[in-house]
């Protein structure tokens, strides 16, 4: 079955999200032990998560 437009768009989105961590991936290791935690405190109060919108795409 094809994909509409709207979930190509999605999934365009997913992959420039991952272009995103990507960067920060490779910017990590340039920061200090406390930017660091700083950078992962404000990752995890992200809203909504990856995990969230995991869930709700599972959700049948």
């Amino acid at each position: 079955m094809p994909l509409s437009g709207e979930a190509i768009r999605l999934m365009n989105y997913i992959d420039d999200v991952a272009v995103t961590l990507r960067r920060v991936l490779a910017t990590v290791p340039t920061l200090s032990a406390e930017e660091r935690a700083r950078v992962a405190e404000h990752l995890q109060g992200a809203k909504p998560s990856a995990d969230d919108v995991a869930k709700a795409l599972a959700l049948k």
